[in-house]
């Protein structure tokens, strides 16, 4: 394995024994903050314009659990081409573009005026 993968494991590995001490509630509020760290470059990079804080939470939000654990270890290990995909379907999810539409337009319109 490359070193790069084997950092990424070590990381990974790190990161869930550091979270299985807490509760499940615990665990996914962690979890759902690391994933926040890998959303928001993505949404500033392939969304430029739209509201970041509002379009974080609707991904955040429409998010799948896997989704979230991915995001997360991506957020400890780096970001790669897989972050910017989870987050594009995330995006691509009719629920997350009615969020889009109700969040973060008002947003983009407020920050507009």
């Amino acid at each position: 394995m490359p070193l790069n993968a084997l950092h990424k494991l070590a990381l990974t590995g790190l990161m869930a024994a550091s979270v299985a001490a807490c509760s499940p509630q615990a665990q996914d509020d962690i979890a759902r903050q690391a994933a926040r760290s890998a959303i928001t470059p993505v949404i500033q990079d392939k969304f430029p314009g739209v509201p970041v804080q509002p379009a974080v939470d609707c991904v955040i939000n429409n998010a799948t659990a896997p989704q979230i654990r991915a995001l997360a270890v991506d957020a400890v290990a780096g970001a790669t081409a897989s972050t910017v995909e989870i987050v594009t379907q995330i995006v691509s999810k009719p629920e997350t573009l009615t969020c889009l539409a109700a969040d973060g337009l008002p947003a983009l319109l407020n920050g507009a005026l």
